[in-house]
């Protein structure tokens, strides 16, 4: 997905190509001068994905940029237009679908959604991440990636007065304002963290450089510092809720997917209640190792139900890691489920490195962990399971609360959802694609889908030998994904309070007051991507069942995954199609 930021500078779109050249050809040599020309839009995203020919440009904000933009957009979609997608191979013809349904999409937020206007944590990531991106990976020796650290650190006051003058306070969102300012003093601890540290290694001439941009990058952050607290936070009077009609057009473009708002909202309410159904199930087994005696009502109230799920999901609260043993717990899980992983030949593991992180600074306050993969033009390069620590500010309650929601069992299931065999695994092989256009535009709802789904795979296979409180665990970790769902289009288009919220996130689907808490931030900072969870979910299970009768005996687990895993990640329609050579269908 392209950013939101542009970077101003001529970009030379050609024509069309001679006819002589089949209509493949023709498609094949655009989707190479797209690769070749949009990453200029974004020099940050671009190094993001590894593309490091601007990495010593710093995102340009402003009407010029978003014009360029718009008017590559149109360029493209006119050339893409002129090229019959039912001539075209099969794989061409996902990578049409794809291509024209971006470029929609980002004219559409560019001039419709208009998040440029009052998103300020669009501006925050990208000041952090223009000098992350370029620390967190060795594509290049440590001079080189430091000397364009000073290149971007230099043109960071530029950089904040576009933002100051591109953001309309009145209509930012209050908790926008309150994360940005949270964020922002996240660049700060990058430097000191991460480019610092490596001063005394430099030549004295390119040292003295990099001091003085950093002098005045620090000085240009703390005075945004002080425009977000004094002006942003005063006068910020937006309304964090998309509405209908743009949470249903966003909505679309996210799931790329026919899957309508109430058709999602029916599904989720009937798998809400066979889950718990399932837990009950579980739970009572459980709870009569413990209790020999206990008799169950042959037909027990809702209520009671939820008493006998709740007292059982505690004996695994019981098992929580101390509260600064958390990455170290993170790392000692990763190690169990690649060994797992490995005993079991559930599918081909990549060869690229994967370390357990503290999430930075100017990343946090969103989720409480994320897969930070190479982008796919740096394939082989580290991946980083970043998780975040515990807020310094948290009373002792809070902190216990945190706790029980990521107790040992839990980290587990955050793990293979991140980690093994989730996001690490299938990005590492997305990045593999040999059409790089696909890798580029990825599937939220193929990546998140995959990842819950692997969740769910483990344990089928076995791992922790059959635990049923990490069965429960994981159940209880699949209604969050049906709960986000549910609170997603409800707070944007219904109007759903905290309080409902909050009720439905812990009584409905069992989660701590921290994790209720934090979720709420999190559906009111982001519109759509908490229902790619769900939505991505039921359609790798449905695929998985489909391709399981199609094969008959001949299916294979790890045939089947290493096949799905083959075509990068698009949405998953287009994978059923290829696997079992189905029409490729329309997005439109």
């Amino acid at each position: 997905m392209l950013t939101w930021l542009l970077l101003v500078i001529p970009i030379q779109t050609g024509g069309m190509m001679s006819l002589d050249l089949s209509i493949d050809q023709q498609f094949e040599q655009l989707t190479e001068r797209y690769i070749d020309e949009f990453p200029a839009l974004s020099p940050v995203s671009a190094t993001r994905l590894g593309d490091h020919r601007f990495d010593g440009r710093l995102d340009e904000i402003g009407a010029e940029s978003r014009a360029q933009e718009q008017a590559f957009c149109r360029n493209y979609l006119e050339q893409l237009r002129k090229i019959d997608p039912t001539r075209l191979s099969r794989a061409n013809q996902v990578d049409h679908a794809l291509l024209e349904y971006e470029l929609e999409g980002r004219l559409w937020e560019l001039e419709t959604l208009r998040e440029w206007t009052w998103n300020p944590l669009i501006y925050t990531q990208l000041s952090g991440s223009a000098i992350y991106n370029l620390m967190a990976r060795d594509f290049a020796p440590l001079n080189q990636r430091l000397d364009h650290v000073a290149d971007r650190l230099e043109q960071f006051p530029r950089f904040f007065r576009q933002v100051r003058a591109t953001l309309e306070p009145k209509r930012v969102p209050k908790v926008h304002a309150e994360t940005a300012i949270q964020q922002n003093r996240g660049v700060l601890s990058i430097l000191e963290n991460l480019v610092e540290p490596n001063l005394g290694s430099l030549p004295e001439d390119q040292r003295s450089r990099l001091e003085q941009a950093i002098a005045t990058a620090k000085t240009a952050v703390k005075e945004h510092q002080q425009w977000l607290e004094s002006t942003l936070l005063s006068d910020a009077g937006g309304d964090f809720r998309l509405g209908l009609e743009l949470y249903n057009q966003k909505l679309a473009y996210t799931l790329k997917t026919k899957q309508t708002q109430s058709q999602i909202r029916e599904r989720a309410e009937y798998e809400l209640s066979r889950v718990r159904d399932e837990m009950y199930s579980i739970s009572k087994q459980v709870y009569a190792e413990k209790y020999p005696y206990t008799v169950f009502p042959t037909e027990p109230t809702d209520a009671y139900k939820r008493a006998i799920i709740r007292a059982c999901l505690e004996l695994a609260c019981l098992n929580s890691p101390k509260a600064d043993a958390i990455v170290e717990t993170a790392k000692r899980s990763l190690r169990m489920a690649t060994d797992f992983v490995r005993e079991k030949d559930l599918l081909t593991l990549p060869p690229d490195p994967i370390e357990v992180i503290i999430m930075p600074e100017f990343e946090r306050g969103v989720s409480v962990a994320y897969c930070d993969s190479p982008g796919p033009l740096d394939i082989g390069m580290k991946t980083y399971y970043a998780v975040a620590p515990l807020p310094d500010d948290w009373s002792q309650q809070q902190i216990q609360s945190f706790l029980r929601e990521y107790n040992k069992r839990s980290i587990h299931d955050l793990t293979m959802h991140e980690a093994m065999p989730g996001h690490y695994v299938q990005l590492a092989h997305s990045n593999r694609y040999p059409g790089k256009l696909r890798s580029v535009l990825s599937s939220g709802v193929f990546i998140e889908g995959w990842a819950v789904y692997s969740e769910r795979m483990m344990l089928d296979q076995g791992f922790l030998d059959g635990d049923p409180l990490m069965r429960l665990t994981n159940l209880k970790w699949y209604l969050r994904g049906i709960g986000n769902a549910i609170i997603d289009q409800a707070i944007h288009t219904q109007g759903m309070t905290r309080e409902q919220a909050m009720r439905l996130m812990m009584e409905d689907t069992f989660q701590e007051e921290r994790e209720a808490a934090g979720k709420w931030i999190r559906a009111q900072l982001t519109s759509t991507q908490l229902s790619t969870y769900f939505v991505g979910t039921l359609e790798h299970f449905d695929l998985r069942r489909e391709i399981e009768s199609a094969w008959g005996e001949k299916f294979d687990l790890k045939t089947y995954h290493d096949k799905i895993l083959s075509y990068g990640s698009p949405p998953v329609q287009f994978v059923r199609a290829l696997v079992l050579d189905e029409p490729i269908p329309r997005l439109r």
